[in-house]
């Protein structure tokens, strides 16, 4: 997963930036985002501070790893069954 370079404090300021009246295009080029990437953050993160984006953003990786955790075991479980298949 790439990195984002903004934190969350700053991603909250950016969508904060927005709703007090600057265009979407003045806020990408004034913070070098693109447009598409500043429209993903409002729709994901509108409404929100910079603590609970930062706890959301916690939460999504705690959850990406434990998804490729279960994967992992889940391939390492079939290959057990199958091996002991054979040998049966």
């Amino acid at each position: 997963m790439k990195k984002t370079r903004f934190t969350p404090h700053q991603i909250a300021s950016i969508l904060k930036e927005f709703e007090q009246g600057k265009t979407a295009s003045e806020i990408s080029r004034e913070h070098g985002v693109s447009t598409a990437a500043f429209y993903k953050w409002r729709e994901r993160y509108a409404g929100l501070s910079g603590s609970e984006l930062k706890r959301i953003k916690e939460l999504e990786e705690e959850n990406r790893k434990l998804k490729q955790m279960y994967a992992t075991l889940a391939l390492d479980h079939q290959m057990a069954k199958e091996i002991i298949e054979k040998k049966l």
